[in-house]
C-alpha cells in the first residue's frame, strides 16, 4: 500500500440502517492510516445502525445530510452494502442523484457486495463490468452491465467487489485509485 502524503475527504454514503458493519468499518480505518478523511453521509441525520449479518451491531453519527453533499468537497465515494442498506438508498432520489454525479465526475467510486444495487439505480453499470454479491447479477445484467464473479474488478472508476472476504483487495484498489 501506498502512504498519501495529502488528505482527503472520502464520502460513504449509507441508509440509516442495514449496513455491513466491516464493508464500513475496515475502508474507513484503512483510508484513515492513510491520510484520508472519512465523511459518513446518510438521507437523515442523527445516527445509522450497523450490522454484522443479520445482528443490530454498533451506531455511527452521520457527518452530511446527503441533500446537502457536494461532490467537489470529495475524493471518491464509497459504497458500503449490507442487504438493508442499498435497498434503502435506492430509493432515495437524493442519494442516487449523488451516486449518479459522483460516477459522471470520473472520481472513484467504490461499492461491495449488495451496495452495487445503487449503480444500478443511478444507471452506472450500463457497459461496465461489474461485480457483487451474486444475488444482483439478474439487476446488473438488466441494467446493461457485464456481471463476472471475481474478487474486485475496476472499470474506469468504478470499483467493486463481491463480500467482505474480498476487502483487502477492494481496499488495495481504492487506495491505488486515489493515487
Amino acid at each position: 500500500m501506498s502512504v498519501v502524503t495529502s488528505q482527503q475527504s472520502i464520502a460513504f454514503l449509507v441508509a440509516a440502517e442495514g449496513i455491513e458493519e466491516v464493508e464500513l468499518t475496515e475502508p474507513w480505518k484503512m483510508l484513515e492510516r492513510a491520510g484520508h478523511t472519512p465523511v459518513l453521509i446518510s438521507p437523515d441525520a442523527g445516527t445509522v445502525q450497523l450490522f454484522q449479518h443479520l445482528d443490530a451491531s454498533s451506531t455511527r453519527p452521520v457527518d452530511v445530510v446527503v441533500a446537502d453533499a457536494q461532490v467537489g468537497d470529495y475524493a471518491a465515494l464509497v459504497l458500503p452494502g449490507g442487504v438493508a442498506n442499498p435497498d434503502a438508498l435506492r430509493t432515495d432520489e437524493h442519494a442516487v442523484g449523488f451516486v449518479r454525479d459522483f460516477v459522471a465526475s470520473g472520481k472513484p467510486v467504490a461499492a461491495i457486495c449488495h451496495a452495487p444495487w445503487v449503480l444500478v439505480e443511478a444507471d452506472a453499470v450500463r457497459g461496465k463490468r461489474v461485480t457483487s454479491w451474486p444475488s444482483l447479477q439478474t439487476d446488473i445484467r438488466n441494467a446493461g452491465g457485464q456481471w463476472v464473479d471475481e474478487q474486485v474488478v475496476v472499470d474506469g472508476n468504478l470499483i467493486t467487489s463481491r463480500k467482505p472476504d474480498d476487502l483487502p483487495a477492494f481496499n488495495e484498489q481504492l487506495l491505488l485509485a486515489l493515487g
